[in-house]
């Protein structure tokens, strides 16, 4: 539940940043009458995310043996890549954002093509969403809680969402990407080694140092319960890692998370949604 409800949350914002600086935008250029284009669009691209996820969810649910081993696999190398590709994005461009939207705006010249941005913004979180999600499912927790956890990260993401619009500069978003960013990391190497493990098993690689583990905890609460299912899921603990796991891990955490926090940018335009955009 901790993992989707994290990736939801900070999913959600993005799409909430977005929205907050297209409708600011609309109406302080006064074309307050072309809001709704705006969320019908955005409320378009998150049926066609819920159809796809529905989708696909069902279409792996009914794998077994080797084809689930290595589907799970690809899905968490995706997830992982994906994530990964998202979070050094957003990172870069966090600071043209506002511009380049309002850009888009000027030239939207009618409900269409307004709907149109509002869409495109909101299906690509919406399906990196699912994606993350179903990584998140396969790992460690059961469908209800990511579900669970899935809908208070949109709720919390709402509620920042109207914070953004009506006092954006309040909000240190450049601290909340950059700690989320951190979080979404460790979730991402969790994948990693999830996705080695899974192509150990479906190859039948059995034998030799790498498959011996590491440590092997077999009671207490990093064994088991709620709080073992939580750092799973969330941080790709298990109470029986082998080195080929371990690696993997560490392999992916230590050069990523050295780039992430080797220079993050000065200041985000995000961070000045209502003073640039809609004030």
């Amino acid at each position: 539940m901790g993992a989707s409800f994290l990736i939801t949350l900070r999913e959600g914002l993005e799409v909430s940043l977005v929205l907050a600086i297209l409708v600011a935008y609309l109406v302080k250029t006064g074309r307050e009458a072309e809001v709704g284009a705006v969320w019908k669009g955005t409320a378009s691209a998150a049926g066609l995310c819920l159809i796809v996820g529905i989708a696909i969810y069902a279409a792996v649910g009914g794998l077994h043996g080797t084809a689930n081993q290595i589907v799970e696999g690809v899905i968490a190398v995706a997830a992982a890549s994906v994530l990964t590709w998202m979070i050094f994005w957003m990172r870069a461009n966090a600071r043209t954002l506002g511009s380049e939207l309002r850009s888009r705006v000027d030239a939207a010249t009618g409900a269409t093509a307004l709907a149109v941005i509002a869409f495109v913004a909101t299906v690509r979180e919406g399906l990196e969403t699912a994606l993350f999600l179903l990584s998140a499912e396969t790992g460690s927790s059961t469908g209800f809680e990511v579900v669970v956890g899935g809908l208070l990260g949109l709720a919390v993401a709402a509620i920042l969402g109207v914070v953004i619009y009506r006092g954006g500069n309040r909000l240190n978003l450049k601290r909340f990407f950059q700690v989320t960013g951190v979080l979404l990391i460790l979730f991402a190497a969790g994948l990693v080694g999830k996705a080695v493990h899974e192509f150990r098993e479906a190859l039948d690689f059995e034998n030799g140092g790498l498959v011996e583990p590491v440590w092997t905890v077999t009671s207490g609460m990093w064994s088991q319960g709620s709080f073992y299912d939580f750092m799973k899921g969330f941080f790709g603990w298990h109470a029986r890692t082998e080195w080929i796991r371990l690696l993997a891990y560490f392999g992916y955490l230590i050069p990523v998370l050295y780039l992430f926090l080797k220079k993050a940018p000065a200041t985000t335009e995000s961070e000045k949604v209502l003073e640039t955009a809609g004030r």
